[in-house]
């Protein structure tokens, strides 16, 4: 594709995009877009009036010699109408304007926040695909109704100078030029100004990520303790200060040529204008006597009309283009077809679990292998433990089986159906999932482990689920010694006498969430890594004993946690090495067992020193 062939195409983009913006602001809020269109319709309508009739008419007035009278009850019309015009826009603006950009506000990222939780995990873990979310996402709302601004402001701006150059025409032909000429000279340098301000913010956007990124960590209160017992603070400061120069030299890469455009611009644009135009007409009336002192005047106020016009016209024509680039990373990314679409008119799966088979499944994080050819079936009703070292792929399959991710290679089947061809929201509603790295939400405790699951019956049915799953969790007497029970806020970020958690007792929370949902299928991610042995034996004992009549599958490093399971799978470097139940593969003396018998040997070594009294 040839150079002005991809200039074109960009052109034709934007303005599609632009139309796109205004489209989805008519759905979103139709009465902004009216209210939009008439100010600037009225703004345009002003100018063109003082353009074309009224100075003309006030000097020909005077020359005709037309009463007094009537010449006041032409200015007062005219002082009534730029006043009622001014009402009507402060009230739009003081009343109707702010409701209606709330509106917007809640309409559009509703539809933003929906399509963040659609689409799949992947996309978060790409920085491109990242980059341009946080640019849609960021001041979208203000941003969109700006576009639609401007997009009327280029409809009526060319209908008023259409209709200025025309009565100018008429008044001096030559007048034209002192206008046309350095009009096309700013469009022309504003539009080149919109590009280096476009690959300013896209060369910024990392380095303020970064900086962004540094300012959350620094007073979110997960890194508190890392910043006080280590050095990373210097690590920290260190890419603080490595992105905020890197921010200062993308501004000198852009300044120079910024700077020098701007100089042209105000020449052109004022300085050729006014200065060319005065020039021209004390010429004409004072050395050619071509032209009154009347024409001057109104040729004087026409130009400084049409000025006006014209600058908001091809200023808001460069600004189209412009936000025609924000507009297409909105547009991209509320378009973005997911690989795994939410929607997904599937089948229903029920909520019977017969069988789930993982068939020759593999799967690749950005083309590193994780799982290769995994063979591994579940019965339902029964108990499946995952185990083995870190990076064996355990968390992998929990992704998988939810549909976080699909795999590179081979299916996953559930009752013998590929779990592609179910309903997504239906399929995923068969897990009650506790994941190792769960996150608290600044809400009520009875919140944080019903997690908006909708309950049948009243409120008191809720409370009598979150309470039953507190218990089973463990947590449930630290919970009733909070000043408001159930209905105590977890953090203080909003409320000063939040109730801040032990990790031991947060992952209690987390994994009462899954004993709340009733689903046929229950899965544990490491659920006790922050417990000690007994919470860790009382907690295990609960999940078995609430579990009996479920699906359970848990993935657990301590080995004695997965004694009492049906069948367990061992992985290493994403395959199953062994399976079996417990005894099965401690009689293979195999990994397994090499595995077990490391671990209870250092368990009675700490005990053994622990009773000696070697430890404090």
């Amino acid at each position: 594709m040839s150079k002005k062939e991809n200039k074109t195409k960009k052109r034709i983009g934007a303005v599609k995009n632009n139309l796109y913006a205004l489209s989805l602001l008519w759905k979103i809020c139709p009465r902004l877009v009216v209210h939009k269109a008439i100010v600037t319709l009225l703004d345009y309508g002003e100018w063109l009036f003082y353009s074309a009739f009224f100075m003309r008419y006030v000097i020909n007035a005077l020359q005709e010699g037309k009463p007094f009278a009537t010449m006041m009850l032409f200015i007062g019309i005219t002082v009534a109408f730029v006043a009622s015009k001014t009402l009507y826009v402060s009230y739009l603006d003081g009343k109707v304007v702010p409701i209606a950009q709330a509106e917007v506000n809640k309409k559009l990222y509703q539809k933003l926040f929906q399509k963040s939780r659609n689409v799949e995990l992947e996309c978060f873990e790409n920085a491109d695909f990242y980059d341009k979310y946080t640019l849609a996402m960021k001041n979208a709302d203000t941003n969109l109704i700006r576009t639609v601004q401007v997009v009327f402001g280029v409809i009526f701006g060319a209908i008023a100078s259409v209709c200025a150059f025309i009565f100018m025409f008429q008044v001096d032909k030559l007048s034209v030029l002192f206008i046309l000429l350095p009009i096309i000279g700013n469009f022309y340098f504003r539009r080149k100004n919109s590009r280096i301000d476009y690959e300013r913010n896209k060369d910024m956007a990392p380095h303020n990520r970064r900086i962004d990124y540094i300012n959350r960590i620094m007073y979110l209160k997960e890194y508190a303790k890392e910043m006080r017992i280590t050095k990373v603070f210097r690590l920290l400061k260190r890419q603080y200060r490595d992105s905020i120069t890197g921010v200062a030299e993308v501004t000198k890469k852009y300044i120079w040529k910024s700077a020098a455009l701007h100089w042209l611009y105000v020449m052109f644009t004022f300085t050729f204008i006014f200065e060319g135009l005065l020039i021209y007409g004390s010429f004409r009336t004072l050395v050619s006597n071509s032209m009154s002192l009347p024409q001057l005047a109104v040729l004087t106020s026409m130009m400084v009309s049409t000025t006006w016009i014209l600058i908001g016209f091809t200023d808001s024509v460069t600004e189209c283009f412009k936000n025609g680039l924000f507009v297409d990373y909105l547009k991209t990314f509320l378009e973005y077809k997911e690989k795994i679409p939410e929607d997904y008119d599937g089948a229903d799966p029920g909520t019977t679990i017969e069988s789930i088979e993982f068939r020759n499944v593999s799967f690749a994080y950005k083309d590193l292998p994780v799982l290769t050819k995994l063979n591994m079936k579940i019965e339902g009703g029964k108990t499946y433990a995952l185990v083995g070292h870190n990076g064996a792929g355990k968390s992998t399959i929990i992704k998988l089986l939810l549909r976080f991710y699909d795999p590179t290679e081979g299916e996953i089947l559930l009752n013998g159906h590929n779990i592609k061809e179910y309903n997504l929201q239906k399929y995923r509603s068969l897990f009650a999932t506790a994941f190792q790295d769960n996150k608290m939400f600044s809400m009520s405790v009875k919140d944080n482990v019903l997690l908006g699951e909708e309950i049948d019956g009243d409120e008191n049915e809720a409370d009598k689920i979150a309470i039953e799953a507190l218990k089973l969790s463990g947590v449930y007497e630290k919970v009733m010694s909070l000043p408001k029970g159930i209905n105590t806020t977890l953090t203080r970020e909003f409320d000063d006498e939040g109730a801040v958690l032990s990790g031991g007792e947060f992952q209690k929370i987390v994994v009462s969430r899954a004993f709340a949902r009733r689903c046929p299928i229950k899965v544990f991610d490491e659920p006790s890594s922050a417990l000690d042995p007994i919470a860790e034996y009382k907690l295990f004992d609960n999940i078995l004993k609430a579990c009996q009549d479920k699906t359970l599958l848990f993935i657990s490093h301590r080995l004695s946690s997965v004694q009492n399971a049906d069948h367990v799978f061992l992985l290493e470097n994403g395959e199953v090495k062994e399976e079996g139940s417990h005894r099965e593969l401690m009689k293979k003396n195999g990994l397994y067992a090499d595995m077990y018998t490391k671990q209870a040997q250092n368990y009675l070594a700490d005990t053994k020193k622990q009773k000696e009294g070697i430890w404090a």
